[in-house]
C-alpha cells in the first residue's frame, strides 16, 4: 500500500487534519509543539464515485474502494536536520513515505500558536525546504565519501559519483532533488538513497472556513511558488474537515453548500496524493462486489491481473474490457456485449484508467 507523509510546522493543522482523514485516528491535535511524538498511521478510502453506480448496476454484495495510508509526523522545525526540536527521528519517518502532504497554515488565529511569531506560508515552505535539503545533503556527502574511495577501480562507482556530485550542488543551494532534470537511469542510481528531497510534494494550505471556498492571499503565495516548483496545491480546512467528522452523514452535503463548495478539501487531497503518485484504477464488478483496483500508470493488462492474484498474471490468457463510461450507458454487461463495446484485450495491452475488466487465466 503506497504512503503519504503529512509533514509541516508544529500547529499548522496536521494532526487535525490526520483525525478528519480517519475519523478513529487517535493523534493528539493539542495545541503545543510535539504533541505527535510517533508518527500515527491511518488508511483511508480514496473517493470514487463510480463504485456505487456499478455497485447498482451489478447488485453487488459489497463494494471495495482502493485505499491508500497516510501518515501524521511531528512538526518539524529549523535545525530540525541536526536534531533541533525531535529533529532526525522525524526525517527517517519521512524517508519512508511514497510523498509528501506538506501543511501549510493559511490562516490568522490568536489562539492558536505559531512558533515562528506570524503567518506566513512561504517562510515556513523554506524552512521546512531546507531542513530536509539540509538531511539530504548530509546523507549525499557521506554516499560521496564512500563512492569516490570506490571509484579508483570501478566503474559504476565512477558513474554514481557523477550523479552525486550533481546532487550536491543542488542540495548546497537549497534545491530539492524532485527538480533536477535527472535520467530515469540517475533516478535508479539514487533510489536506494530514499532522498527527502526527491520524494513529490502536494501543498495542503489549511484556512478557515470562510476562505474554504476561495482561498486567500496566502493561498495565491503558496499557489504561485507551486507553480514555479510544478506541484500542486489543495485547499483545506482543518476547523470545517474536524466539524464535518461529528456531522450525520446526511447533513455534510447543506454544511459544505452552506460554505460555498462541493466537497470538503480532503476528498481532494486523498485523490490528488493518488494521483501525485502516478497511480490509475481499473475495476471489478459483479453479483459477489464491486472493487476499485490499484495500478501504476502503463501497466499492461497481465501486470494489471496479478495486482489481484499472482496466478492470474502467470496464468493470463486475456482480459474482457469496456470502458466505465460505455458499460454505464449501456446498463449491464450483457447489453455492453451486444452492442459491441467488450473488447478482448490481450498481454501487450495498457489499462486505461476506469476500464472494468474481467480476466480469463488458466490455473
Amino acid at each position: 500500500m503506497l504512503r503519504a507523509g503529512i509533514v509541516g510546522l508544529p500547529n499548522v493543522g496536521k494532526s487535525t487534519l490526520f483525525n478528519a482523514l480517519v475519523a478513529n485516528a487517535k493523534a493528539d491535535a493539542a495545541n503545543f509543539p510535539f504533541c505527535t511524538i510517533e508518527p500515527n498511521v491511518g488508511v483511508v478510502a480514496v473517493p470514487d464515485e463510480r463504485l456505487e453506480v456499478l455497485t447498482k448496476l451489478s447488485s453487488s454484495a459489497q463494494t471495495v474502494p482502493t485505499r491508500m495510508e497516510f501518515v501524521d509526523i511531528a512538526g518539524l522545525v529549523k535545525g530540525a536536520s541536526k536534531g533541533e526540536g525531535l529533529g532526525n527521528q522525524f526525517l527517517s519517518h519521512i524517508r519512508e513515505v511514497d510523498a509528501i502532504v506538506h501543511v501549510v497554515r493559511c490562516f490568522e488565529n490568536d489562539d492558536i500558536i505559531h512558533v515562528s511569531g506570524s503567518v506566513d506560508p512561504l517562510r515556513d515552505i523554506e524552512v521546512i525546504n531546507l531542513e530536509l535539503c539540509l538531511a539530504d545533503l548530509a546523507q549525499v556527502d557521506r554516499r560521496c565519501d564512500r563512492t569516490r574511495k570506490q571509484a579508483r577501480a570501478n566503474k559504476d562507482a565512477q558513474e554514481e559519483l557523477v550523479v552525486l556530485e550533481k546532487l550536491q550542488t543542488a542540495l548546497n543551494e537549497g534545491q530539492p532533488i524532485r527538480l533536477l532534470p535527472l535520467s530515469l537511469e540517475e533516478k535508479e542510481i539514487i533510489k536506494p538513497l530514499g532522498l527527502l528531497t526527491a520524494k513529490p510534494v502536494i501543498y495542503a494550505t489549511n484556512v478557515s472556513e470562510d476562505d474554504l471556498a476561495t482561498g486567500n492571499q496566502w493561498v495565491e503565495q503558496v499557489q504561485k511558488l507551486a507553480a514555479i516548483e510544478a506541484a500542486q496545491v489543495v485547499i483545506v480546512s482543518a476547523q470545517v474537515e474536524s466539524e464535518l467528522v461529528e456531522l450525520p452523514e446526511a447533513e455534510r452535503a447543506d454544511f459544505l453548500e452552506s460554505l460555498g463548495v462541493a466537497e470538503g478539501g480532503l476528498k481532494t487531497l486523498i485523490r490528488a496524493t493518488y494521483k501525485l503518485l502516478g497511480l490509475r484504477t481499473f475495476l471489478t464488478t459483479g453479483p459477489k462486489e464491486t472493487r476499485a483496483w490499484t495500478i501504476h500508470e502503463g501497466m499492461s493488462a497481465p501486470q494489471a491481473a496479478g495486482v489481484i492474484h499472482s496466478d492470474f498474471e502467470r496464468g493470463f490468457i486475456r482480459a474482457e474490457t469496456v470502458a466505465y463510461n460505455d458499460l454505464v450507458t449501456s446498463g449491464s454487461m450483457q447489453a455492453a456485449k451486444e452492442k459491441g463495446l467488450v473488447r478482448s484485450e490481450g498481454k501487450e495491452y495498457v489499462v486505461q484508467e476506469g476500464d472494468v475488466m474481467l480476466f480469463r487465466f488458466n490455473v
